[in-house]
């Protein structure tokens, strides 16, 4: 079995890909947060196109634009599924980082379509893999788009968590790594960030919502990996703050947000999760998102596929098990007859050429023996010809 630190200069040297959801109603900070996570704007606000210069996010608003935006107001737009691709280098491991977004969800009155097509996106991926896994010859290009986690944006309303906020965790959970944030959270005093942190958890455990937790096991585990876990773990929901702006103070450029009352510090730990979600997105916990990804959601996921099919469970299947046996033999004794029959086209492809160059060979040796004949001629003639 290959060493960490192997396996971790192999990731240097090749890179490796990661693929985050990000699910949250227009105004949760979804956006910032993800221009904040890159360090560049990957996403464009809903309100760039209503600038009067889309390309300057401090020009003012159009008032045209505006005036057109608010008379479709009440015009509900269905949700979007947009995969963005970026690369980042985090501690020297190159990643290759997709961020899908969603927006539209939670705009409309009814989400239930909303739930279907980030739960069919989600299936979609699985299904890709469990498609290229069954190929007898394998593409080595396969590009596996598995979202390795749902990043949950929850509104800072203080209160408790919405209906809609149970129902699309509790969907989604057995299918992704899900992680709760809270959104906006310097919108909130201290006091009530922790009591809105701590409603939201016990609304996740009352509801026996699987999210990720930062799981560890306590007997195999060291005591710096248990103590880090156990850290994050206790900051459920993440309280995120996001910012694409830099602020200088005391003569440092940091990312923050000014207020009247002060300002908020995107990666100062007092002040925001920020930093330690993304530590653990892109660097400590990149490699467990992935794990169990893999080996336990997919797994679980190919499992019900599969035995849904063979069982005869799925409405879409109404083949018998044996016949389902039958046919996936009958489909790889095909495979195979169409593999040996290229092979059989190349060798004699390969043969008719050898026998081609054999006669070309045969050809040259018969000229080259008429020439010495003519040559022997001409020498004998030349020859009777001298004087002795």
């Amino acid at each position: 079995m290959a060493s960490r630190a192997s396996r971790g200069r192999k990731q240097a040297k090749k890179g490796v890909q990661l693929t985050l959801m990000v699910v949250g109603a227009s105004g949760t900070g979804r956006t910032t947060f993800v221009n904040t996570l890159v360090e560049s704007v990957l996403l464009e606000h809903r309100t760039a196109n209503l600038l009067v210069d889309p390309t300057n996010p401090r020009s003012g608003l159009d008032a045209n634009l505006v005036q057109q935006a608010a008379s479709q107001a009440n015009v509900e737009e269905p949700i979007r599924i947009k995969p963005v691709n970026v690369e980042l280098e985090e501690d020297g491991v190159r990643i290759a980082l997709t961020i899908v977004d969603t927006p539209g969800f939670g705009d409309g009155i009814d989400n239930e379509y909303a739930f279907q097509e980030i739960s069919s996106y989600i299936e979609r991926q699985n299904d890709d893999i469990l498609a290229e896994e069954s190929r007898i010859k394998r593409n080595p290009r396969f590009r596996d788009n598995r979202v390795h986690a749902l990043l949950y944006f929850i509104p800072p309303t203080g209160h408790a968590l919405r209906e809609m906020d149970i129902e699309l965790m509790r969907r989604l959970s057995p299918r992704v790594n899900v992680i709760p944030v809270i959104g906006k959270a310097d919108s909130l005093t201290p006091t009530e960030l922790r009591a809105f942190k701590k409603r939201i958890m016990e609304d996740i455990e009352y509801y026996n919502i699987p999210v990720y937790n930062f799981p560890y096991d306590a007997e195999e585990d060291d005591e710096e990996t248990i103590a880090d876990n156990s850290s994050l773990r206790a900051l459920l929901p993440f309280a995120i703050v996001g910012s694409e702006e830099e602020i200088m103070i005391d003569g440092e450029s940091i990312r923050g947000r000014r207020y009247p009352w002060g300002i908020v510090e995107v990666d100062n730990p007092d002040h925001s999760d920020f930093s330690r979600l993304r530590g653990a997105l892109l660097v400590s916990h990149l490699t467990d998102l992935k794990e169990i990804t893999h080996d336990f959601l997919y797994e679980n996921y190919r499992t019900e596929k599969l035995s849904r099919s063979v069982g005869g469970n799925d409405p879409d299947s109404s083949i018998l098990p044996e016949d389902m046996a039958n046919q996936s033999v009958r489909l790889k004794e095909e495979q195979l007859r169409r593999e040996e029959e290229k092979l059989r086209e190349v060798e004699l492809k390969v043969q008719r050429e050898i026998q081609l160059k054999r006669q070309e060979l045969l050809a040259k040796e018969d000229s080259l023996k008429i020439l010495e004949a003519r040559l022997g001629e001409l020498l004998s003639n030349d020859l009777k010809h001298l004087p002795w």
